[in-house]
């Protein structure tokens, strides 16, 4: 033990001492993956892995530890911390050093199956790898070349479904021994409810975004069937997954082209303002910096200027994926992009930033409390951001002369509902098909059966063909090999509408919520810090209520966000059947 006995009857210095050990590793851990992130060789990935088994083993063990802590002789703030500090790691090994070094094995070995997957599409000589092939569901549009693409990557999940159930039941035993059911109980229990109650949160949460979800799969399944014939896409039922641009349909943004109005030209090409005045990389990230000092919050540090990653360096492999990193815990806030000038990463960097500017607000809790109010919160911020990015913010800060006519709105909000709505049903279903496989609701000899019954329930879409149980298709999508929690993803798809709703009306705006930004509100800039310093000290609810004035999450701001694309879908759609 980490001392138990010695502080069984104080649970606070317990508590403070196990914060102390972890926060040291934590910034360990921040440092080493920093340099391997930015440095790729085989030594930095020693180091980082080295690093990173320091942390989990020590978190594991204080954890284990805090269950036998005297409930009786803890304050408030203990109870917290203790209950954070056993939901702190997203899986758990068993105590058995067999069974803990097979799990970190199994995982592992699922991990580099779907790293280092490759196929050889239609047309090519040499395998290529899933960025590869996604491009081919985003941008080719013959329908022989995409179900090829789709096919050949789902083929990764038949080497990753035997070491899958065994996963399944190792992490059931390690989520056992710190007092949950299963794994999908200890992942539902990071949400300040009982896990059963939080499941049924989730339903009423899709409930009420459905109506609008099934619009859009109505008119999209329309406009591809008259694209691609009938003999593709059926006029009732299922759209086929390969056809919705994504490797997942997920997201289903690429086939905008397809789907778009005529009048859909937003009136502006951003990506061609910003190259044509020499944005450099870090000119863009100014621009997001000068949007939180216009709510009111600081400037960043000299040393988010000095240690950042910008540019993809010239002479060494680094992880080009956007992320923010907060590396000490306290102040020294960075980014890591290889930044493109253009539209989209225009909007990622002010996304990026909130994360920074969250990180920042809670640095002066307790480490325990240094995260979110739940994980949907830090990935909402970020987006309640990216929302403000309208056509009148870049007005205001000189990037166009001014905004385009309202008449072209529906070309901009059906593009963001093919990115946030249609996620909605994906980002639900991915945990609680994992829910139910945790559980044991759906065996071993059921895992792809089942995979596509959720896929057909929630989002309405199919395979292009029968997909046995010889296939294991949900390990196509790396979350689901590599063991991390979804529902973040759902949750936040609803809180920043959420956000963005309470925050533009604190400054006493009326118009339509697509066009507002909270740009220079200095109000909305004070309730949004109250919320983020609060970190992860007070229940969500708390946090919610700061930031909304409201203690439940709902769809409806969300629904107001869209709601004139809901009227142009409703006509669109009349006479066209619906549901599947």
């Amino acid at each position: 033990m980490h001392g138990l006995t010695s502080t069984a009857s104080d649970p606070s210095a317990f508590l403070r001492t196990a914060e102390a050990e972890l926060l040291d590793l934590a910034v360990e851990v921040s440092q080493a993956d920093w340099v391997h992130a930015t440095y790729i060789t085989e030594d930095t990935q020693a180091l980082a892995a080295r690093a990173n088994a320091r942390l989990m083993e020590s978190t594991l063990r204080w954890a284990k530890d805090s269950v036998h802590l005297p409930a009786d002789r803890m304050s408030a703030e203990d109870h917290r911390k203790a209950k954070l500090l056993r939901l702190s790691l997203p899986l758990v090994a068993p105590s058995d050093p067999g069974a803990s070094l097979e799990l970190a094995r199994t995982v592992a070995e699922m991990e580099g199956r779907f790293a280092k997957a490759q196929y050889t599409p239609l047309g090519a000589t040499e395998p290529v790898d899933l960025q590869a092939l996604s491009r081919i569901l985003s941008e080719v549009r013959d329908p022989v070349r995409l179900e090829d693409a789709w096919v050949g990557w789902h083929r990764v999940g038949r080497e990753i479904r035997e070491p899958y159930q065994r996963y399944v039941s190792l992490a059931n035993l390690g989520a056992k021994e710190l007092g949950f059911p299963d794994l999908g109980a200890m992942w539902r229990s990071r949400y300040d409810m009982d896990p059963d109650a939080f499941a049924s949160e989730v339903d009423r949460l899709w409930g009420e975004v459905q109506p609008l979800y099934e619009s859009l799969h109505t008119y999209v399944r329309a406009r591809l069937r008259a694209f691609y014939g009938p003999s593709r896409v059926p006029e009732r039922g299922p759209i086929p997954a390969y056809l919705l641009g994504n490797m997942w349909a997920q997201s289903w943004e690429g086939i905008f082209p397809l789907v778009a109005p005529a009048d859909a030209e937003p009136g502006f090409d951003l990506t061609e303002v910003l190259v044509k005045r020499g944005t450099t990389p870090q000119e863009l990230v100014r621009y997001a910096e000068r949007f939180f000092v216009s709510l009111g919050l600081p400037a960043l540090p000299p040393t988010f200027w000095e240690r950042s990653m910008f540019l993809r360096p010239r002479d060494r492999e680094v992880v080009c994926h956007a992320s923010a990193w907060d590396l000490d815990y306290v102040h020294d806030l960075r980014i890591k992009m290889c930044i493109e000038i253009t539209a989209d990463d225009f909007a990622t960097v002010h996304h990026e930033l909130g994360h920074n500017y969250y990180q920042r607000a809670y640095a002066g809790q307790p480490y325990l409390f240094r995260e979110s109010a739940h994980d949907g919160f830090h990935e909402a911020v970020g987006d309640t951001i990216s929302l403000s990015v309208t056509p009148e913010y870049l007005v205001r800060v000189g990037l166009l002369d001014e905004a385009p006519d309202a008449s072209r709105d529906i070309g901009l909000l059906l593009y963001r509902a093919l990115e946030k709505v249609a996620f909605l049903p994906f980002g639900l279903l991915v945990d609680r098909w994992r829910w139910d496989v945790f559980s044991g609701r759906v065996a071993p000899s059921e895992y792809n059966r089942s995979w596509w019954e959720f896929r057909r329930r929630y989002q309405g879409v199919g395979p292009p063909a029968p997909r046995g149980e010889e296939e294991f298709d949900p390990g196509a999508k790396f979350h689901v090999p590599a063991n991390v929690p979804y529902m973040r993803y759902f949750l936040a798809h609803l809180l920043q509408f959420q956000f963005h709703r309470a925050l533009v009306r604190a400054e006493g705006a009326t118009g339509p919520l697509h066009r507002a930004s909270i740009y220079g509100s200095r109000k909305a800039g004070e309730r949004l810090e109250a919320m983020l310093a609060m970190g992860a000290r007070n229940e969500w609810p708390d946090a919610l209520e700061v930031i909304t004035g409201d203690r439940r999450m709902d769809a409806q701001a969300l629904l107001d966000y869209f709601a004139p694309l809901q009227r142009w879908l409703d006509e669109q759609n009349r006479g066209v059947p619906s549901g599947w």
